[in-house]
């Protein structure tokens, strides 16, 4: 790939650039097609605290990114298709998404940007592959652990670390040492307040993008699952801690070199 180039399609955008890096922020957009929004029974508040806003803002340590433009509650892209609307509150973190179900034209037309988003995917990765030979997808993503409310307690610790490694799908035995360098140069990092806390598997072994291209890209593609606590930000009002935000890319950012490193030993 030459020179960087910006592409926006109707749900996601790609910053394309040189070298086999791929960040991917596909839950850091809010917007919602008009014929959703009519639809949807939560205000914007509940639906920021599901998505993950900042994760584009991080992205930008890959020379290639994916940034999704529209939220996880139109069409959620780390979920297998058929569990990519959310239909019922049990797919939702027991939210009542619709003020009314959605009607299946509804339902098909975000499903028809599903299937685009991923034809789309395959294209780029397939380029990568065939330019560099193998290539990393930090697949960005954030989570919630005050659930109880604003004034309620956090989650406990043990069970939610600050950074979670979603490493279950993935071939661990060819890619282990790039997971274990990448885990190690997180933690190394001079972190605000102390190392961060990364563990692998313990709250989430990555979603349907790190299967998809495990699956796809078998030989040749990684993709690591990474979940921060959401320890940078109000869950429930939205404000950031810019701080934290910018620490939070820091520490990704230091990552990038042992990665790189790593994946040629592959």
């Amino acid at each position: 790939m030459s020179d960087a180039q910006e592409v926006t399609d109707t749900i996601w955008q790609l910053h394309m650039g040189d070298g086999p890096l791929v960040a991917a922020a596909i839950h850091d957009g809010h917007a919602t097609r008009d014929e959703v929004s009519a639809l949807l029974a939560l205000d914007d508040l509940a639906r920021l605290r599901e998505e993950d806003p900042f994760t584009g803002e991080w992205a930008e340590v890959a020379p290639t990114r994916v940034i999704g433009l529209r939220s996880r509650f139109e069409v959620d892209l780390n979920r297998p298709r058929e569990q990519a609307v959310y239909r019922k509150p049990e797919d939702a973190w027991g939210l009542d998404v619709w003020k009314s179900p959605p009607p299946d034209d509804l339902v098909a037309r975000s499903l028809a940007e599903y299937d685009g988003f991923y034809t789309a995917m395959r294209k780029l990765l397939a380029a990568t592959e065939e330019e560099y030979g193998r290539f990393v997808v930090f697949d960005l993503h954030t989570y919630n652990h005050r659930r109880s409310g604003p004034g309620g307690p956090e989650a406990d610790a043990e069970a939610n670390p600050q950074v979670n490694i979603g490493t279950g799908t993935m071939d661990r035995s060819r890619w282990g040492p790039l997971i274990d360098r990448f885990m190690g140069d997180l933690r190394a990092f001079d972190f605000p307040g102390g190392p961060l806390d990364v563990r692998e598997n313990v709250k989430f072994k990555g979603g349907n993008m790190a299967r998809w291209v495990h699956e796809t890209f078998p030989q040749t593609g990684v993709s690591i699952s990474i979940e921060f606590k959401k320890i940078f930000m109000d869950e429930w009002t939205g404000e950031p801690d810019r701080a934290l935000v910018d620490s939070i890319r820091a520490a990704l950012q230091s990552t990038v070199p042992g990665v790189l490193e790593e994946l040629k030993l592959a």
